[in-house]
C-alpha cells in the first residue's frame, strides 16, 4: 500500500497536523474538525507506506486511517508539567 500524502499544519493549534490522501484532499475531513483545526497550512507531500519511519506516529496507523476515514489527525505532544512550571515561577537571582 502506497499513498501520496499531504500534511497540513493547524493555524489554531500548535504542533497539530492533518494527514490526507492527496487524491481525496480535504473533502473527507468533517467541517467541525476543520473549524477546530483552522486554516490548513500545507507543510509537505510524501509517499506514505506502512513501513515508513515517522517521528511521532505509526505509518501503518496513518495508512489505515487514510483508507477508512480519509484523514489522520496528529495531536500535539503532551507538555511536561514541570517544564511549564519553569515559565510560571519567576527565577530568583542567587549571588
Amino acid at each position: 500500500m502506497k499513498i501520496i500524502t499531504e500534511v497540513y499544519l493547524s493555524s489554531l493549534k500548535d504542533e497539530m497536523y492533518l494527514y490526507v490522501d492527496k487524491k481525496r484532499g480535504l473533502k473527507a475531513v468533517p467541517e467541525e474538525l476543520m473549524t477546530l483545526f483552522g486554516k490548513p497550512k500545507p507543510v509537505f507531500t510524501f509517499l506514505l507506506t506502512p513501513e515508513k519511519k515517522l517521528a511521532r506516529a505509526e505509518a501503518s496507523t496513518i495508512c489505515k486511517q487514510l483508507m477508512t476515514q480519509g484523514y489522520y489527525l496528529q495531536m500535539p505532544p503532551p507538555r511536561e508539567e514541570y517544564l511549564l512550571d519553569l515559565y510560571r515561577v519567576p527565577t530568583e537571582a542567587r549571588y
